[in-house]
């Protein structure tokens, strides 16, 4: 099947490279020249595991192909995918002009019948105002679709080619058939995982699902405060829950709070179409503000346990992107922590295994980007683990005492054993953990 992806970010290049793995032909528009210029030498801009090759394989099959010229996908196209940025407003809404602009520019281009599919995450309502835009720039019969992604960072290519669900939201028969032979070969071992609903309930359904997630996280995060304060261990806490068939394991590990590019804008999008719309969302509004006070609770236990005064002392951090397995920083705990420790005059040497860049966007030279774990804790008085990499979590304890000035560890991902530590001489706080 002839497709084209318009917006080649993060939903945009993984949905075309996993569209066209399966055997169509997929043309990826960038309006940055540059960008397709390194997308056609296969220089991905974001690490996700399995991407690279794949863009590479599908370039060379000749079934990928990338441009910044829009009518040359238009032309080649029978599904037209939208997947470019709805980046959050200083209201908290979604800011679809780009979504908009873009259908206006394919109203200037179709020629043909054609389906133009919303895959960016927009607010209920989205596909009806691209229908309106559609139809008062052209005449040409063109169906709009609603296809919502649920790509976890990290596992996106993973989750495209193994999906636990595919949404689409049409009304109309002949589009759901066309999407049915599209999505045929990602689940194969289950057709009822295909769900097809109106638009509207499309839409809905993706933002739902991130605040459910979302309030699973600051549920459980709460829940470790309060084992904090009584002298219970969250740890056995989750364990027990999780094993409720009811309730799952999934999502309840506390941390230092959500990040990313999705749950925060998410969650904000969410509260204000309820507010558009007089649907009151007060769950959701406590969940946003137990994330955010979340964030705080790393560099809170640094000042309790390091001493109030951080004043020239040296904090390492164990991990700068929000989660594993990607180098976004957009929204992650680590930034709360490290300026929190920079405002209070510490010293921070940083490591990551892929974020290195992406932070030192964010703060210049303003910290020490260490070149392994052992190098950032050199000399540090404490070590908080803010990101859950592999790499962090069997490290030689012995290796690690010697490189630090004080053997002290503020776990925010709760990835040691609090009975193996203290014998080996570290102090160690967790999140919600009992200690020895």
């Amino acid at each position: 099947m002839r497709l084209a992806v318009i917006g080649s970010g993060y939903v945009g290049l993984v949905a075309g490279a996993c569209f066209a793995e399966t055997g169509n032909d997929v043309v990826c528009v960038d309006i940055d020249p540059d960008k397709v210029e390194r997308l056609r030498r296969n220089d991905i801009p974001i690490h996700e595991p399995g991407l690279e090759p794949m863009v590479r394989r599908n370039q060379e099959a000749g079934r990928l192909r990338f441009t910044h010229r829009l009518e040359e996908a238009v032309d080649h196209a029978r599904i037209l995918f939208i997947a470019v940025g709805t980046p959050p407003l200083e209201d908290g809404s979604a800011d679809l002009s780009h979504v908009l602009d873009v259908a206006r520019d394919l109203a200037r281009l179709v020629r043909e019948p054609t389906v133009v599919v919303t895959k960016s995450t927009v607010p209920v309502g989205t596909a009806a105002k691209v229908a309106e835009v559609l139809s008062q720039h052209t005449d040409v019969a063109i169906e709009v679709c609603a296809n919502p992604e649920f790509l976890k960072e990290g596992a996106a290519v993973e989750d495209f080619m193994r999906p636990d669900r595919v949404v689409v939201g049409t009304e109309h028969e002949p589009t759901r058939e066309l999407m049915r032979e599209l999505y045929a070969p990602f689940i194969r071992q289950g057709g009822e995982r295909l769900i097809f609903m109106d638009p509207a309930s499309a839409e809905v359904t993706k933002y739902a699902a991130n605040a459910m997630l979302a309030t699973r996280i600051s549920f459980m995060n709460q829940i470790a405060g309060f084992c904090e304060t009584v002298g219970a261990d969250v740890h056995h806490v989750r364990q027990a829950i999780g094993a409720d068939h009811r309730i799952g394991r999934a999502f309840l590990y506390p941390g230092p709070g959500y990040g990313g590019s999705c749950f925060p804008k998410d969650v904000k999008a969410l509260l204000r179409s309820g507010a558009e719309h007089g649907a009151s969302m007060e769950l959701l509004a406590a969940v946003e503000a137990v994330n955010e006070r979340q964030k705080r609770v790393l560099l809170d236990k640094v000042r309790r346990f390091a001493g109030p005064d951080l004043e020239g002392k040296v904090i390492a951090v164990w991990g700068l992107a929000f989660k594993a397995e990607t180098d976004d920083v957009r929204e992650s705990p680590a930034l709360a922590v490290i300026q929190g420790l920079l405002d209070s005059g510490a010293a921070v040497r940083a490591c990551d295994p892929h974020a290195m860049e992406s932070a030192r966007r964010v703060f210049g030279d303003s910290i020490f980007y260490a070149t392994d774990p052992y190098d950032a804790a050199e000399g540090a008085d404490a070590l908080v683990v803010v990101t859950e990499w592999l790499v962090f979590r069997t490290p030689d304890f012995d290796r690690l005492g010697r490189a630090m000035r004080r053997r002290l560890i503020i776990d925010g991902r709760n990835l040691y054993d609090p009975d193996r530590l203290g014998p080996l001489g570290f102090e160690y706080h967790g999140i919600g953990r009992r200690q020895p």
